[in-house]
């Protein structure tokens, strides 16, 4: 996967993708990252890419021209098969681990990173293809949101990660995963429940899946319900 993130912060981005998973992607050539400087494409003297909103209003806007000729100067078109430009945005759907792993199976992806009080909408309506939130909250900008984007996605990626570490993940089912323990077996009189050591790979799985269930319903009620519904729905259709 090619993974181009434009910003006007680039150095934002320093040491973030030289570690762990996305080290391990990029060594491995199943992803290739690129940073572009945003101020590159300005006509401005002073490499400036924001000004005053229209209607005024506090704070600055970001153009629209350094942004499209930043896609136009990667030679991306929107109609390109398996390429998708993204704007980072407050006002996007919110980003899970289902569009995740609709993302990873992309070959191209282009992030756009906002900042200040906004992108200047044209960007989202007549370059990006889709905006995306990370959460119902204001960053400063879009280089965070990035941030988490590539790393959700990029562990996605086949070939980087076991299948099976990947299906007993966080919301690979929807539910949250359940809790793991290593060595030592007593911590300080905190012992690893004797299920873990029993060897009875079903009575372990059984109680993997009854604390992941119980772990969803105390901290995501909404995907526990959610998960409820689906299966009373499964046994109506029956």
């Amino acid at each position: 996967m090619q993974i181009d993130i434009i910003s006007a912060f680039p150095g934002s981005f320093s040491g973030v993708f030289d570690e762990s998973m996305l080290r391990r992607a990029q060594e491995k050539e199943l992803l290739q990252l690129r940073i572009i400087d945003l101020r590159d494409f300005s006509t401005d003297k002073h490499r400036r890419v924001d000004d005053a909103p229209y209607g005024g209003g506090a704070g600055m806007v970001m153009s629209a021209e350094p942004f499209f000729l930043a896609v136009e100067a990667l030679g991306v078109k929107k109609e390109d098969p398996g390429t998708r430009i993204i704007l980072l945005s407050p006002g996007g759907a919110i980003f899970n681990q289902g569009k995740a792993q609709e993302l990873s199976a992309l070959n191209h992806m282009v992030i756009l990173c906002g900042h200040y009080e906004g992108v200047d909408e044209r960007v989202a309506l007549h370059l990006a293809q889709e905006r995306i939130s990370i959460g119902d909250f204001v960053l400063t900008g879009g280089e965070i949101p990035a941030m988490v984007l590539v790393d959700a996605v990029t562990r996605l990626i086949p070939g980087l990660l076991s299948n099976s570490s990947l299906a007993e993940e966080s919301f690979t089912n929807g539910m949250l995963e359940y809790p793991q323990y290593t060595r030592p077996y007593n911590f300080r009189g905190m012992l690893v429940p004797d299920v873990l050591l029993s060897g009875n790979h079903g009575e372990i799985k059984h109680w993997r899946y009854r604390q992941s269930l119980e772990r969803t319903r105390l901290y995501r009620p909404e995907l526990f319900e959610k998960r409820q519904e689906a299966g009373d729905r499964s046994q109506e259709s029956e």
